[in-house]
Formats: C-alpha cells, sequence, structure tokens
C-alpha cells in the first residue's frame, strides 16, 4: 500500500481565533485580498481568522504588549514576501510594530529595540521569496 505524503509549510506558533482590523500607514497602489490578509488602498489591513503566524522573532519572549504588533508586523511582511506590496514598505512596517507595541504597554526603549532589530535583521524576512514545502513521511 502506498503511503500518500501530505505537504506542510514550518515555523508558525500562533493561529488567529477571529477576525481582526486595524488602520495601518501603509498604503498599496491596488486593494489586496488574499485568503486571510486583506488590505486597501486606504491602509485598512484585515486579518482573517485562522491567520497563521511565529509571533515576535529573535530572542525574545511572547508577551502580551508584542503579540497584536507582531500579527500586524508578519502580515505586513507577507504581503512583501509575496510581491502584494513594495519592499519599499518595510520601514513603514516596521513603526507600526514599534507603534502598536508601544499601544500595548510595552516600555518605549524596548520598543525602540525591537524596531532596531527588524531594522538591522529583518530584511531577509521581507525579500520577495518561495516558502519552502515540506512533505512527510
Amino acid at each position: 500500500m502506498k503511503v500518500e505524503k501530505i505537504k506542510y509549510r514550518d515555523g508558525y506558533k500562533y493561529q488567529l481565533a477571529s477576525g481582526y482590523s486595524i488602520q495601518v500607514s501603509v498604503f498599496p497602489t491596488k486593494h489586496i485580498a488574499t485568503e486571510y490578509i486583506v488590505l486597501s488602498m486606504t491602509g485598512v489591513l484585515i486579518i482573517n481568522e485562522g491567520y497563521a503566524w511565529d509571533g515576535p522573532s529573535g530572542p525574545t519572549i511572547d508577551s502580551k504588549n508584542f503579540m497584536r504588533g507582531s500579527l500586524v508586523h508578519d502580515a505586513l511582511y507577507q504581503l512583501m514576501r509575496g510581491g502584494l506590496i513594495s519592499e519599499r514598505w518595510r520601514e513603514q512596517a516596521d513603526k507600526e510594530l514599534q507603534r502598536i507595541c508601544i499601544e500595548d504597554g510595552m516600555w518605549k526603549i524596548r520598543a525602540w529595540w525591537v524596531y532596531r532589530a527588524v531594522r538591522d535583521f529583518g530584511g531577509s524576512s521581507a525579500a520577495r521569496c518561495k516558502t519552502q514545502i515540506l512533505e512527510a513521511p
């Protein structure tokens, strides 16, 4: 009997239990709608229920004041990786992360370090690429 392989992607820790929307300062040239992410030309970002993301990246703690920012940041970076928005929006996406973390109670100095980390080390995460698909067994 031949065993049918599954195909999957790794790297996700969290899955959104209900939809979320926020106004961001990223303005695409056309309306974008994927299965899980919608971004209007006016900067309204909608992330649909079921969206999966890896939470805060790097040597950090997944604290409550980091989760919403990491969600929005990851969604914007995913749009960049998919070529749906220009990488010129990367700095603004990084600023959105910092802003949201501060709104959620993160100390400003920690939020600044978070911003510096994504500015200095996050470029490869925004670059257009094809996510590797794994197989098992």
